[in-house]
């Protein structure tokens, strides 16, 4: 597959897959290896993705457990471009369907309440002034998908008993977990990650739509050493190990 000049291919070390990820664009993380590693799915189960990005999570899923079919929902034109190459690339276009289109929008393509799972890495920060460019302000900052209706659209996606599991900015772990529970998605696992240097960073959480109250919680999951570098354990080679 020919490459752009600002385009590299990484090996994700599992089962030969590979991803392709443009330097001028928003990179994916230790988060979404993160929250690869902690959905948890079933063959059957129909999934949908919320802000797709490269498709990284959606291709580690795939191999992780072969699902029915994951619906990756990105709204940005170049990284849309880029995850469907990485689909293409790793030969799951009859398992991934990226779509074109905010998640808000849903109902064009799927039912309400017709879906098992919904997972995501969603944008972090509310709005700022800070200079950046257009995608990775997309991609950090609550321009396009505000938390409430982000939890709102995945309550209404989600079948009864359906799965919910996000990363999110510890700091608004609260506001997180207020709109859970407002549109009937009871939080039921979760865990903090932190730094090498105690710092907890992002609060990683499973909630099932009308479930009963009882959480459990896990103790943190440190992803850094001190000087910053990822433990090895979260590289993309060894995702599969369970959290």
């Amino acid at each position: 597959m020919k490459l752009k000049p600002t385009e590299r291919m990484e090996d994700l070390q599992c089962d030969g897959l590979k991803i392709i990820q443009d330097k001028n664009l928003y990179a994916f993380s230790s988060d979404s290896v993160v929250l690869a590693n902690f959905v948890k799915t079933k063959k059957q189960d129909v999934c949908v993705e919320i802000g797709a990005g490269s498709g990284v999570i959606s291709i580690l899923l795939q191999a992780k457990m072969p699902l029915e079919k994951i619906y990756a929902f990105e709204i940005q034109k170049e990284m849309q471009n880029l995850c469907e190459k990485n689909i293409k690339l790793n030969k799951l276009e009859d398992k991934i369907k990226l779509v074109c289109d905010k998640v808000q929008n849903f109902e064009k393509y799927l039912k309400k309440e017709s879906v098992d799972v919904v997972f995501s890495n969603p944008p972090y920060f509310k709005e700022t002034n800070f200079e950046q460019t257009l995608s990775r302000k997309i991609a950090r900052e609550e321009v396009c998908l505000p938390l409430g209706e982000f939890v709102e659209t995945s309550a209404k996606l989600l079948k009864n008993n359906g799965s919910f599991y996000c990363c999110y900015l510890a700091e608004r772990s609260a506001e997180l977990i207020a709109l859970c529970q407002k549109n009937n998605l009871i939080v039921k696992e979760l865990f903090f990650t932190e730094n090498g240097k105690g710092k907890v960073k992002l609060v990683v959480l499973k909630a099932v739509k009308n479930a009963k109250n009882g959480v459990k919680v896990y103790k943190n999951l440190i992803t850094n050493e001190e000087n910053g570098n990822y433990l090895e354990d979260l590289k993309t080679k060894n995702y599969k190990k369970s959290l």
